[in-house]
């Protein structure tokens, strides 16, 4: 009978099977299973997160599958596809033609990384560096503290040991660079003096200063009759006068103004020269007329008059007219102005004006204050004839002679000079002579030749030419396959976007970075970007030897700058730049194998003042020393990514050089 019992048993359960209410809870039940499968499996689904159906049935979604295991079995994920890749915005400056674009973009600062920066340090690690193809650890123990006695030591100014040796006692070349021979050079930190106090702020810095740091009274008692410079407790105070204007340098100028108004300070007349500046008074006062006038003089028996004018928050640096061109482009200055500045410019055939002449932008004014223009003595009156025939023999116009100042104006082209008679004396420079070579390079008894095609001449006037791009772009010698003028917005477009994020984020505009020196300038965007931010500061621009030489587009948008090598010590004192920038700088130096990249840090430390900063951009390769060198000389940094993000092949690191 068993057979039979399980024939029944089979058909009842058919039955149910067959029954319409069975089949209609087993297809709801496969659906709902299925439903549930896919929306496990494919999560991005535009199913809405709940389904209903009835008010007593609904899709559960696949978060609630996740927290419910008890709604599906376990099954093994399977692998999708990777999505599209999304397209973000383009921060390079070439687009995808491998063309230099306008249209890029540079990441933001988070504005509360300034907290981050305050905190942070930079930390101390071991660093590597490759030799014969294998890795070396380079460790750099904290840097000693130099002697007191080089608290204002220049090392290339400064070398006595050389300058003994040359036995030049009275000549002016002992007071040109004579830079200390390899392994002698700077290997420790110059001490500041005692109680230096963090410097005034400018604009009130213009007028005094603290005396302590500064400790010279020597200025005091020479010039303190002639209105420079004066001691008032615990403070220098600067009056504003000059040898040749005791009543102020704002009378004087408005003196020079009046009697050539083509000069036009501020427009036609943006940058100037001040040779043997004193305590810069001139060039302070220039300032308020959007004037920048770089302060020169050497380091002589006045040996503080730059260090005072840094101070101040005036541009400066040291520099002599002796047997080497100036280290400046040929047609930098529109003006160039010597009061009282003790140098013979008619001696050795006029070789020291001809420097001037080849500094001196063509249309641009020699303005000279000094005895001879004004007094009667025999001697002064022939040096004023022999004044008159060097300039009139290098096609100077005598403009205006008033009082005591007397104003020549450099021609415009080579027109005069070519129509001299044959055998003019002095000759006109080869044309195979750059006049823009400049370091180490003797100077030339010859007149530079303007070019041909005008350019240096026709810039155009302040502030419009900051951003145009300026005609002798064109006769730089780089090997540029873009576009000159696209490669000059780019950059100018790089780094507006750049300082922009720096002052949102840093609040630069609200800092005291009054002297800042670029140290890799380029076309000098920096600079121009932080002009026109409203950052209130000036820029040293530094083109170095190694790089191509933009110093005349700098001189053109009407920004200052000079030519250096940075495996030598600057012509500044210590303790005379609130930032120093350098960008790809160390990476650059690291390829020519010429010097140690500590001596450039050591240098950046001996310019910087206590309460600087430091920026640094550049490749990653490079930092990982850069960090631990800072670290030995005690600044206080941190290493932050770029706006191009935590992949990209640079990094920024910014230090702090604190007040002990």
């Amino acid at each position: 009978m068993k057979p039979s019992a399980t024939i029944t048993s089979s058909t009842a359960t058919l039955d149910v099977v067959k029954a319409p209410n069975f089949v209609k809870v087993t297809a709801i039940t496969i659906f709902s299973f299925s439903v549930i499968t896919l929306l496990y499996l494919f999560p991005s689904s535009p199913f809405p997160s709940s389904i209903s159906f009835s008010p007593s049935f609904s899709i559960t979604s696949p978060q609630q599958i996740k927290n419910n295991a008890s709604l599906v079995s376990p099954r093994p994920k399977k692998t999708r596809p990777p999505p599209p890749p999304t397209v973000g915005e383009r921060t390079g400056i070439v687009d995808e033609n491998g063309a230099m674009a306008e249209d890029f973009v540079i990441g933001e600062f988070d504005p509360s990384a300034m907290d981050e920066f305050r905190n942070l340090t930079g930390g101390r690690e071991e660093t590597s560096t490759k030799e014969d193809g294998k890795l070396t650890r380079v460790k750099y123990e904290r840097f000693r503290v130099c002697e007191e006695s080089t608290r204002d030591y220049i090392p290339c100014l400064d070398n006595v040991e050389e300058i003994k040796r040359l036995n030049w006692s009275g000549s002016l070349v002992i007071y040109e660079r004579h830079c200390p021979e390899e392994g002698k050079g700077l290997d420790c930190l110059v001490p500041m003096p005692k109680g230096y106090k963090g410097s005034i702020p400018w604009p009130r810095s213009r007028d005094e200063v603290w005396f302590s740091n500064v400790p010279h009274t020597r200025l005091v008692e020479d010039k303190g009759g002639q209105n420079w410079i004066a001691l008032k407790k615990d403070k220098f105070v600067f009056p504003g006068g000059g040898t040749q204007f005791i009543h102020g340098a704002d009378q004087y100028l408005n003196q020079i103004s009046e009697m050539v108004p083509e000069i036009a300070f501020g427009q036609h007349t943006r940058i100037a020269l001040d040779i043997g500046c004193g305590v810069a008074s001139f060039g302070a006062f220039l300032l308020q007329r959007n004037v920048t006038t770089l302060s020169i003089a050497p380091k002589d028996v006045h040996e503080n008059q730059i260090q005072f004018a840094l101070e101040r928050g005036v541009p400066a640096m040291a520099a002599v007219f002796s047997t080497r061109r100036l280290l400046y482009p040929s047609q930098a200055f529109d003006l160039i102005h010597c009061s009282r500045c003790r140098i013979d410019w008619t001696s050795d055939d006029g070789i020291l004006l001809l420097e001037v002449n080849r500094m001196l932008r063509a249309g641009g004014y020699f303005v000279w204050a000094a005895q001879p223009v004004y007094k009667h003595e025999e001697n002064l009156q022939e040096q004023w004839k022999e004044m008159q025939d060097l300039t009139r023999r290098i096609c100077w116009e005598l403009v205006k002679k008033e009082g005591y100042i007397a104003i020549w104006r450099k021609p415009l082209n080579n027109s005069c000079y070519l129509s001299r008679y044959s055998g003019a004396q002095p000759p006109l420079c080869d044309s195979n002579d750059d006049p823009d070579s400049v370091w180490y390079v003797s100077l030339r008894p010859c007149i530079t030749r303007l070019p041909e095609n005008g350019y240096g001449a026709n810039v155009t006037t302040w502030p419009v030419r900051l951003h145009y791009p300026p005609d002798r772009l064109q006769s730089i010698r780089m090997d540029a396959t873009f576009s000159r003028k696209e490669l000059f917005k780019a950059e100018s477009k790089y780094w507006n976007e750049i300082i922009e994020s720096y002052v949102r984020a840093f609040h630069w505009t609200h800092v005291n970075f009054r002297n800042v020196m670029d140290m890799r300038a380029g076309f000098g965007g920096f600079a121009a970007a932080l002009h026109d931010l409203d950052v209130d500061c000036w820029v040293m621009n530094v083109v170095p030897v190694s790089e191509f030489n933009t110093l005349p587009v700098i001189y053109d948008r009407g920004l200052i700058g000079v030519m250096h090598d940075w495996c030598e010590t600057f012509d500044t004192y210590p303790r005379t730049y609130d930032l120093l920038h350098a960008a790809g700088l160390f990476s650059a130096e690291q390829k020519r194998h010429k010097c140690k990249v500590s001596s450039i840090m050591l240098e950046m430390d001996r310019m910087l003042r206590p309460g600087g900063t430091v920026y640094i951009r550049d490749s990653i390769s490079v930092m990982s020393e850069l960090q631990e060198i800072a670290t030995a000389t005690r600044w206080v940094c941190t290493l932050r990514d770029t706006g191009e993000g935590p992949h990209a092949s640079w990094k920024i690191l910014t230090c702090d050089k604190r007040m002990p």
